[in-house]
């Protein structure tokens, strides 16, 4: 059986990057992918290792049925560049901070997490931690909308 790895990346992987790992785990789940459909998710920064969501993050997302309180922050690490078929970053500092570290022959797996986006015209999904509850609202809107686009480029992948 083939599988399908996808990784989401924002710094510190306690907001965005766990938001859309929830989200797309719930999509794939709902669509009866999960045995297919690997989900993942890391920080270009070791911020919080260990740690769980921002309660945040997760309090806006269970109001729209996700739940990822089971998730905890960890850091990108070499064997993600190998281990994963696509590696998705929120925004351009962490485009920049991935690239930088992977190896040559992983480059092409790295993406912008946007760019699946269908409903939205934006290049990054903004970091919401230092502002309002908006913040993480518009994260699960941008999300939402790029986890769908996904999940359409991944079931070819893996059917």
């Amino acid at each position: 059986m083939t599988t399908y790895s996808v990784l989401f990346v924002c710094m510190g992987n306690i907001c965005r990057s766990p938001t859309a790992h929830g989200v797309f785990r719930h999509k794939v789940f709902e669509q009866g992918l999960a045995n297919k459909i690997l989900v993942d998710s890391a920080g270009t920064h070791n911020y919080h290792p260990g740690s769980p969501p921002d309660e945040r993050s997760q309090a806006h997302a269970v109001k729209r049925g996700y739940e990822f309180s089971d998730l905890r922050a960890r850091q990108i690490n070499t064997e993600d560049f190998e281990q994963h078929d696509l590696i998705l970053v929120m925004d351009m500092d962490n485009l920049a901070l991935v690239q930088k570290d992977c190896p040559p022959m992983h480059q092409a797996k790295i993406r912008r997490l946007t760019e699946f986006c269908s409903n939205h015209d934006t290049a990054v999904v903004p970091d919401p931690y230092y502002g309002g509850a908006h913040g993480f609202d518009h994260v699960l809107d941008l999300v939402e909308d790029a986890c769908e686009g996904l999940l359409q480029h991944v079931k070819t992948k893996v059917s």
